[in-house]
């Protein structure tokens, strides 16, 4: 992808404040997109306006709890309003639970599927219409391996980036006649925060030391390291770029190797 393939679009992403969703941010931007910054921690989501800014692109930052519709649909209306228009869409938000299955509650599930699942749902329903109208847009949303294996201490967790695996297909069989492109994108291990809290939570229920899990299950990865954020933005924005023009419906997974399927 060249640069600049993205001048003149703009790209609303969820969760854009932090870690995956902040890199992606940035190099939407050095693509050449105007940014919107769809997070519910406010000053993380100011900070990252500023950084966009300071590249050269105009961007906004709005509080939004993508398990609310109605939270997702005034963000969306306040964003499209602001550019005049609404191209590229990343579905990022999303957390993260270790719970033993036996002792899962009912809260747990609702809060993971509420905002990993319900909430792309939201956002791609709240996006869709400008894209359908301007007759073309990309929607771009993170799910995990964890949605195509199992998950153990984490079943909602896997049951909710399943639910966005499935989601993506079916969103991508019914805008396609409007030429909009829906893909995935499945991340493995990854060097963020939210795998740090997984190393040092799901390591404590096993027994493990601090560092202990991450170490042993990057020894399994075939090219022999953790993910970036950074890894994961220059996937996304090829698919949001003219390149990935004739990919829908696709989970792409970057994983360095562990998901081959």
């Amino acid at each position: 992808m060249s640069e600049g393939q993205l001048s003149g679009k703009v790209a609303l992403v969820t969760g854009g404040g932090r870690g995956i969703g902040r890199a992606i941010a940035l190099r939407l931007a050095r693509e050449g997109a105007d940014i919107v910054v769809a997070e519910i921690d406010e000053p993380l989501g100011a900070g990252v306006k500023a950084e966009v800014e300071g590249l050269g692109r105009r961007c906004l930052a709005l509080a939004c709890n993508v398990a609310s519709k109605a939270s997702v649909t005034a963000t969306v209306e306040r964003a499209a309003g602001e550019f005049g228009r609404l191209d590229i869409l990343v579905n990022n938000a999303g957390v993260h639970q270790v719970r033993p299955a036996l002792t899962l509650s009912e809260q747990d599930w609702d809060f993971v599927l509420g905002v990993n699942a319900k909430g792309v749902l939201f956002c791609c329903q709240a996006a869709a219409p400008y894209m359908i109208k301007a007759g073309s847009g990309k929607i771009i949303n993170i799910a995990s391996h964890a949605g195509k294996r199992g998950t153990p201490y984490s079943i909602h967790y896997g049951a909710s980036k399943a639910a966005v695996i499935s989601l993506t297909r079916g969103f991508a069989l019914e805008l396609a006649p409007h030429h909009i492109n829906v893909n995935a994108v499945c991340p493995g291990t990854m060097d963020t925060e939210m795998w740090a809290q997984i190393d040092e939570n799901r390591g404590a229920m096993l027994g493990l030391p601090k560092g202990e899990l991450m170490r042993r299950t990057v020894a399994n990865i075939p090219l022999g390291r953790a993910g970036t954020a950074e890894d994961v933005a220059g996937l996304v924005a090829f698919l949001a770029s003219p390149d990935a023009d004739y990919m829908t419906g696709q989970a792409v997974n970057i994983t360095g190797g562990v998901t081959m399927f």
